[in-house]
């Protein structure tokens, strides 16, 4: 199809041909429509291989898909981002996390090697010794180097269980200390944070097991069991710390019934205990169906009255990013998920020469500030995340200009490269793909 588009004389930019309904992203890019749309229907599991620890699949593999595949050969990935629905492809050229990142960074830094079509047709293959500049600049470049076909991931032994710990906290200050100390911890497989109100949070550790207390296993993916986001609220009202055993797949997909919180806007009695015994295993509605489905006046309401946002920020600024978070947006709960950001080149890298420990603030639903504007009030933000040299998750709207942009991203190796490969002509530049007005 490439090289197709390069007999026709290379009029228009490429994108990929997957509709921009089907993806987990709250927006639906404009571009679909105007560039040339290269199908990539590749969603198969290559291999599996046990020897050097490694599986290699193809962009469209999701989550769900994976953990299915490798748990009954008794292998996980290092970070398994949370919603069934995430494919790889995704969570390379955009980001990914989970609460395992403390220990092994965002989902790019367990890619071992990918393989790319070009501009010209080529198919190449980069890693951190062979065409390694390409290898660095891929994560975040969101499709504008090249065709994802195949990714090389990390495999780690899996466990049955996961020995979760509830903690209550109380006090911003605590709350921030006790989240940092836990995020420092290599023995902890697991850490997470959900904030409530500005003063009150449940820090989660866990800790990878084959065995568990028969009394104390929670199998909270069954489809009659409360939201898990509730669930773990009720350590904080009851105050009390509490020990579980959550089956690991269980784990890997806590939040996705409740697509983390945003069901209770969705389906306000989701997590009523008869709605959940009769129609529980209706939801979640696919992301993609209710974005299919959603006409225009709801999709502003949306905009407008609704924030799905991740900003990472170094660890040392969690307080303050919290506290800027009340300020501009009031929602809660607050997803906190601590990763470790390597000094590797590329788009995402922390501002001194070694490895720094950061945190992604999540904040989905609806704003409780007074006269909230989205755009003000998200711009507001931007200037925040990019004074602590934090970043923002491309999946998000985006309200930076071009200049703001790429004072928050390091463009050097991604402007050298698009210039080397000859992309000027092929694809967009990222900013044009993401920002707000690259949307409908």
């Amino acid at each position: 199809q490439v090289r197709e588009w390069k007999n026709e004389g290379s009029k228009r930019y490429m994108c990929t041909g997957r509709p921009g309904w089907l993806t987990v992203s709250l927006r639906v890019g404009k571009y679909k429509k105007t560039h040339k749309n290269i199908m990539i229907n590749l969603m198969d599991v290559l291999e599996v291989d046990s020897e050097r620890q490694v599986v290699r699949v193809e962009p469209l593999v999701t989550m769900g898909q994976l953990t299915a595949h490798l748990n009954p050969m008794g292998w996980t990935i290092p970070v398994v981002p949370e919603l069934d629905d995430l494919t790889v492809g995704g969570l390379i050229m955009g980001t990914g996390i989970e609460s395992s990142s403390h220990i092994y960074g965002l989902f790019q830094h367990t890619c071992v090697a990918y393989e790319l079509v070009l501009a010209d047709g080529s198919l190449v293959r980069c890693s951190p010794t062979e065409n390694s500049d390409l290898f660095y600049a891929v994560p975040w470049s969101c499709g504008t180097l090249g065709f994802l076909v195949a990714a090389e991931i990390k495999m780690i032994p899996a466990k049955k269980y996961i020995k979760l710990h509830y903690e209550p906290v109380r006090g911003l200050q605590k709350i921030c200390e006790r989240f940092a100390e836990e995020s420092k911890k290599k023995e902890n497989s697991f850490v997470e944070g959900l904030v409530y109100s500005l003063n009150e949070a449940v820090i989660m550790t866990g800790v990878l097991t084959d065995e568990a207390e028969p009394k104390k296993i929670n199998r909270i993916g069954n489809y009659y069991k409360p939201w898990f986001f509730k669930h773990v609220e009720k350590y904080l009202k009851a105050d009390r710390t509490g020990i579980e055993y959550i089956p690991s797949r269980h784990y890997y997909h806590r939040h996705t019934r409740s697509i983390f919180w945003e069901l209770q806007d969705i389906i306000p009695f989701g997590n009523n205990p008869i709605f959940r015994y009769l129609f529980g295993w209706m939801v979640p509605p696919k992301i993609s169906l209710l974005k299919l489905t959603q006409g225009e006046a709801i999709r502003k309401l949306y905009e407008q009255h609704h924030v799905v946002q991740d900003m990472l920020v170094p660890m040392k600024s969690l307080e303050k990013s919290i506290q800027t978070f009340q300020a501009d947006l009031n929602v809660y709960p607050l997803w906190l998920c601590p990763f470790i950001l390597p000094n590797n080149p590329g788009m995402v890298h922390p501002k001194g020469d070694e490895a720094e420990l950061y945190v992604d603030i999540g904040a989905y639903g609806e704003p409780k500030t007074k006269h909230f504007e989205a755009r003000a009030s998200m711009r507001q933000m931007e200037k925040f995340v990019r004074s602590v040299h934090g970043f923002q998750m491309l999946y998000a709207d985006c309200y930076m200009t071009r200049e703001e942009f790429w004072d928050m991203f390091d463009g050097s190796l991604y402007h050298k490269l698009r210039e080397q490969m000859n992309c000027k002509d092929a694809f967009p530049e990222v900013y044009d793909k993401i920002c707000k007005a690259a949307r409908h």
